[in-house]
């Protein structure tokens, strides 16, 4: 994976240009020290009571045979409708 872009639905966008770090139970609410998103207000008032999440992921793909070789771009993206209920500030 080259990059993945998340578009929150609050407004805010996230690019990540690694996999991320793995959520533990143990980290609580710290926010993730390679790619994270905070949401500051709830998703009440927005169109179904959701926000929109995007994510659009950028594979760049090394490939060869038959004596020859070459670089492919690859783009996928996925969509899911996110329902933020309660916002706490944990700071």
């Amino acid at each position: 994976m080259s990059k993945i872009v998340w578009s929150m639905g609050d407004g805010a966008s996230v690019t990540c240009n690694s996999p991320g770090t793995p959520y533990t139970s143990s980290e609580g609410m710290a926010e993730s020290p390679t790619c994270g998103h905070l949401y500051s207000k709830t998703s009440a008032g927005s169109q179904s009571g959701k926000f929109p999440v995007t994510a659009t992921s950028t594979w760049t793909i090394g490939w060869q045979g038959g004596g020859q070789a070459g670089q492919l771009t690859e783009i996928r993206q996925t969509n899911v409708q996110v329902a933020i209920g309660e916002v706490q500030v944990v700071r």
